[in-house]
């Protein structure tokens, strides 16, 4: 980034915000007289709330919540701002897996501190300060995080560039390769990068603000050729500027590289872009296709990774219909199968925005102010 205080990106970028049926990130913020200081529990752990990020998105919220009374807002809640605050976050999908849980967690804890504080308005900056990609998780659809231009970064802000109800034929599947924690955390790499790699800065001034908007046509036209091809090269070239980094980073495995291979002969096979992959700082794929793709492709995954033998979980999400596969794709896809190659798929859409959850039995924090089961 180019301001690693407030989190400010050296490239604007877009995203698409799946649906919380299947990857969602549930939060519950509660402020009282009787806690005597900031807590924070991450999936039934306590974690240390000290951690610069997450007293940063505190810091702005308080902050915000400060201005509005002083402002003398009358809706402003009448809160005693000293109150301290505790903090319950559940995932329903691997953790800093490479599955933008970051994203999630920070956006849902800005929208709950929000509520709790009385802070309306944009949360872009609290979402920020937490984890940069936070930002465009605050809205539903297709969302573009501008990187703005000012040092303060007042401008630099999420902003919606369709709803999620713009394009309902387009399915994403996550290949899950392995779930467990990044050798480098994307922070850290992309510090790297930004540091040693002169690709990255060329792509970021030269490249990028060009492909942000042929990528905003694509998704108004729904043109799924142009966004596939777009989505992969980009993808492509964001792991080349890790490898130009220096020491390089390597975030694909041999599965990754196997995904790939599979989605351009299954594309090469139909002689048309039927199917896309993006990887972000992890091996897992993210793959777009449109919904009467899926079973094909679905069919072509498993052929070529089989899963174990506990196979029945290999498909989460989203149904999918059973599919077969013709000779000719069998041959086009070739290689040998790599059993157990993907852990699972996770079949889900383009969803909405954060979501209140008024049923009090949803509520991860009791009436004690502390996590309701440690389960």
């Amino acid at each position: 980034s180019r301001d690693e205080e407030l989190i400010l990106p050296i490239n604007s970028s877009l995203s698409v915000t799946l649906h919380q049926h299947q990857l969602k990130t549930t939060t519950t913020a509660a402020i009282s007289k009787d806690f005597t200081k900031d807590r924070i529990w991450l999936n039934g752990r306590e974690e240390d709330v000290g951690q610069p990020r997450i007293q940063a998105c505190l810091r702005e919220i308080r902050r915000l919540a400060r201005k509005r009374k002083s402002d003398g807002d009358e809706d402003a809640l009448p809160l005693c701002l000293s109150y301290k605050v505790h903090v319950a976050s559940v995932n329903n999908f691997p953790t800093a897996a490479g599955l933008a849980s970051s994203a999630a967690g920070f956006a849902c804890l800005a929208c709950a501190l929000a509520r709790v504080y009385g802070v309306e308005g944009d949360l872009s900056e609290v979402a920020r300060r937490g984890s940069g990609s936070a930002c465009r998780s605050l809205y539903g659809g297709f969302v573009e995080w501008q990187m703005g231009q000012r040092a303060d970064g007042k401008d630099s802000i999420a902003q919606q560039v369709a709803p999620e109800s713009h394009w309902p034929e387009l399915r994403v599947l996550i290949l899950v390769v392995s779930a467990e924690k990044k050798l480098m955390g994307s922070t850290a790499g992309m510090q790297t990068s930004v540091e040693t790699s002169a690709l990255l800065r060329f792509r970021a001034k030269a490249l990028v603000p060009a492909r942000m908007a042929e990528m905003a046509r694509c998704i108004r036209e729904r043109d799924f050729q142009a966004f596939g091809q777009l989505t992969m090269k980009d993808s492509n070239q964001f792991h080349a500027t890790c490898l130009d980094t220096f020491p390089p980073i390597s975030y694909l495995s041999d599965t990754s590289q196997r995904v790939i291979r599979l989605v351009h002969r299954f594309n090469a096979h139909h002689g048309c872009t039927k199917v896309a992959y993006s990887f972000d700082a992890g091996p897992n794929a993210v793959i777009f296709a449109l919904d009467d793709t899926v079973p094909e492709f679905v069919a072509a995954v498993q052929h070529s990774f089989p899963p174990e033998p506990n196979g029945d979980k290999f498909l989460q999400g989203l149904p999918v219909e059973p599919a077969l596969l013709s000779d000719e794709l069998k041959a086009a896809l070739g290689t040998d199968p790599t059993p157990g190659g993907i852990r699972y798929i996770i079949a889900t859409q383009v969803g909405p925005g954060p979501q209140v959850l008024d049923d009090p039995g949803a509520h991860l924090l009791g009436p004690d102010g502390l996590p309701k089961l440690a389960s």
